[in-house]
């Protein structure tokens, strides 16, 4: 059998398993009374091995912390002032904000090595080895850059990164905020976008309409948040590059990166990949053991996302379905993700933003932002008909065109609402 990168990858987890876990069962609080991994230290750990310790959430984290983490004779306040490591927060969106305790420098390290999965990508990082990127996403959401007021552009460049965005209310930017920001970006000359997908594409039908390119320009990074079939579409119509999922989280760092149109390839350097409680569509919950973080180390973390696992002769890809929190339960019990609703979509035009909402009445409303042409009313009720048909419910869905959505208080956008306790 061909022996290709990702098959001896994968063939390493195990020994890179058993090079960590043995010292952080015995070391870190928060894992000390786990049973389980009865092999010596540096010895391969199995993935059966793995199932048999418990899985941790987010209370988790946050109960303690960080004494939950600092093994004997660490203490935070000495940690920080010989800036060995950075105190984080999660952004919030789906329950409250959880601290985190990341190594110098260690995001960006999983980052980098995400990006490279991608051979477009590493070839362009190859010729660029700095590589510029403009940043639009919501100030709430990034860990690198924080302010307040109005900040100086030089106050916004961190490294090759310059953030442009000012405000988490994209739907409100002015006609003079947004010029600011597409002349910011063209001066920058960027090789890359990294977008928050509503962000992003706010900013990309400004320059749609004003005729502005970016001709430095090679790809488009999008993360932050799900990428809609309509987010991408915008995005690739405006800049003419390639958009790219890259998928994971703050206190995980990167763990998927798209290589090919919705085919994602896991950081096996980063981290082991759980698919559990998998559903008879192929969904499974999503835990993740990190490799890399020895100052919070995350063994078998509900990360709170579904994803499908499809396993090919020559490596394993997944397609990431959304927060489970923002899954529906179809008129026959069946869970049904964002990415099955956003499916909807596909082949349909006209819809630039959206989100779906269950009523406590029993009554649904799929609300939606036009593109720079909003869809006729054939386009609407074909929409309004797929998506009726996936979750069972009939001419309960009204659909209703509007002029803004909401954020959360992280400043990311849900596309779903589900009823509480609905799943």
């Amino acid at each position: 059998m061909l022996a290709t990168l990702e098959l001896m990858q994968e063939a390493a987890l195990p020994h890179r398993l058993g090079a960590v876990l043995p010292r952080w069962l015995r070391e870190v609080p928060l894992y000390q009374r786990a049973e389980g991994l009865p092999q010596p230290p540096g010895e391969a750990v199995t993935l059966a091995d793995l199932h048999r310790l418990p899985l941790i959430t987010k209370e988790d984290i946050r109960r303690d912390f960080p004494r939950n983490f600092l093994r004997a004779g660490m203490e935070l306040d000495a940690l920080l002032a010989e800036d060995l490591v950075e105190l984080e927060h999660t952004s919030g969106t789906s329950e409250e904000r959880t601290p985190l305790l990341l190594g110098r420098g260690w995001w960006a390290e999983q980052e980098a090595r995400a990006l490279r999965l991608n051979p477009l990508v590493a070839a362009v990082l190859d010729e660029f080895p700095n590589a510029r990127r403009v940043t639009v996403n919501s100030p709430v959401c990034s860990g690198d850059i924080c302010y307040t007021g109005v900040p100086s552009r030089a106050d916004r460049v961190v490294g090759d990164a310059l953030f442009v965005s000012l405000s988490r209310y994209p739907f409100l930017w002015s006609e003079g905020e947004l010029a600011r920001m597409a002349a910011e970006a063209a001066d920058w000359h960027p090789q890359f976008l990294d977008v928050d997908p509503v962000y992003g594409v706010v900013f990309a039908l400004y320059c749609e309409r004003r005729g502005i390119r970016l001709p430095s320009l090679r790809f488009i990074v999008a993360s932050y948040e799900f990428v809609s079939v309509a987010h991408r579409r915008i995005l690739e119509r405006a800049f003419g590059v390639p958009v790219f999922n890259l998928y994971g989280s703050t206190e995980t760092g990167h763990l998927l990166m798209e290589v090919g149109r919705g085919e994602m390839r896991p950081s096996l350097e980063t981290a082991a990949l759980e698919a559990l409680n998998t559903d008879a569509r192929g969904v499974s919950e999503l835990a993740v053991t990190t490799l890399t973080n020895d100052f919070m180390p995350l063994i078998r973390y509900r990360i709170g996302d579904l994803v499908e696992r499809r396993e090919r002769p020559y490596y394993t890809s997944y397609i990431v379905h959304g927060r489970a929190k923002d899954a529906f339960a179809a008129s026959d019990g069946q869970r049904v993700t964002t990415w099955q609703i956003d499916q909807c979509l596909a082949g349909l035009r006209g819809v630039a933003h959206y989100q779906l909402c269950e009523r406590a009445s029993g009554e649904w409303l799929l609300r939606f932002v036009a593109d720079l042409a909003a869809p006729g009313a054939a386009e609407i009720e074909a929409w309004r008909g797929r998506v009726a048909e996936l979750l069972g419910i009939g001419s309960k869905l009204a659909v209703e065109q509007v002029d803004l959505l909401s954020p959360e208080s992280s400043g990311k956008f849900r596309l779903g609402y589900p009823q509480p306790g609905g799943r």
